[in-house]
C-alpha cells in the first residue's frame, strides 16, 4: 500500500475517533438533561397564564426530547471545538495551536448568548406584537408543540449564528479567509442573512427586520475582528521574518 494510502487511512480513522467521542459526549449529555427536563419545562412556561394543550400523548414527550436536545447541544459545541481542534492540530504551527485553542470557550459562549438574545429579547417581542395582531376578535389557544416550535425556531438558529465572529476570527488566524475577501463578500453576505432571516422568522415584516438587523451587526463586527486578527497576525510574521534575517 502506498504511503498516501496509509496518512489517507491514518486520518479518516483520527476524524473516527474524534466524531465518536462527540457523539458519545452529545449522547451523556441528552440523558444528563433528560432527567432535568421537567425543570426546564416549567421554567420556559412559567410567565404563561394558564397551561399548554396537548393533541396527544406523544406530544409532551416529543417537547421533552426538544429541550434536551438543545441542551446537550450547547453543552457538545465546545466538546466538538475541541476534537475539531484536535484533528487540525498537527497541521497548524505552535503559535497557531495556543490562539485557535483560545476560540473555544468563546463558541460555547457565543451560543448561549445568541440563545439568550433570542429567547429574552426577539421571542417576547415577535409573540407579544403577534397577540396584539389578534387582538380581541381571536380566542388565543396555544399547544404546547406549536409554542416551542415557535419559541426554537427564533431562538435555536441566534445559538449558531451567534458562532460568527469566533468563526471568523478562527479561520483569519489560519488564513483561509480575510479582512478583505469578508468586505468584497459583503453584499452577498448581507443576502444570505437575510434570506436565513426570512426563513426562521414568522411570516411578517416586524420578525424579519428584529432578526435582520442583529445579524448584519454580527457580520460587521466580524469584519473588524477579523481585521484586528489579521494586523496582529501580520505584525507577528512580520517581526518573525526580522528576528530570522
Amino acid at each position: 500500500m502506498e504511503k498516501e494510502d496509509l496518512h489517507l487511512i491514518d486520518h479518516l480513522t483520527e476524524l473516527r475517533k474524534r466524531i465518536i467521542i462527540t457523539l458519545v459526549i452529545f449522547l451523556m449529555a441528552l440523558i444528563g438533561a433528560f432527567v432535568f427536563v421537567k425543570d426546564i419545562y416549567e421554567y420556559l412556561v412559567k410567565d404563561l397564564d394558564g397551561k399548554l394543550a396537548l393533541l396527544g400523548p406523544g406530544d409532551i414527550l416529543w417537547i421533552y426530547m426538544m429541550l434536551a436536545a438543545v441542551v446537550a447541544v450547547a453543552v457538545t459545541i465546545p466538546v466538538a471545538a475541541y476534537q475539531v481542534w484536535k484533528f487540525i492540530k498537527p497541521a497548524l504551527k505552535k503559535g497557531e495551536q495556543r490562539a485557535t485553542l483560545m476560540f473555544i470557550p468563546g463558541l460555547f459562549f457565543l451560543f448561549i448568548g445568541g440563545i439568550s438574545f433570542g429567547y429574552f429579547v426577539l421571542f417576547p417581542l415577535v409573540l407579544s406584537f403577534l397577540l396584539n395582531i389578534a387582538g380581541d376578535q381571536f380566542q388565543t389557544f396555544f399547544t404546547a408543540e406549536r409554542y416551542f416550535q415557535f419559541m426554537l425556531h427564533l431562538t435555536l438558529p441566534f445559538g449558531f449564528l451567534f458562532e460568527m465572529p469566533a468563526v471568523v476570527m478562527f479561520l483569519t488566524k489560519l488564513g483561509i479567509v480575510n479582512p478583505q475577501k469578508l468586505v468584497k463578500g459583503r453584499k452577498f453576505a448581507y443576502f444570505l442573512l437575510i434570506v436565513v432571516s426570512v426563513l426562521i422568522t414568522p411570516p411578517d415584516f416586524i420578525s424579519d427586520v428584529l432578526v435582520i438587523i442583529p445579524l448584519l451587526v454580527l457580520y460587521e463586527i466580524s469584519i473588524t475582528l477579523s481585521r484586528i486578527v489579521y494586523r496582529k497576525s501580520k505584525s507577528i510574521s512580520t517581526e518573525a521574518e526580522a528576528a530570522s534575517n
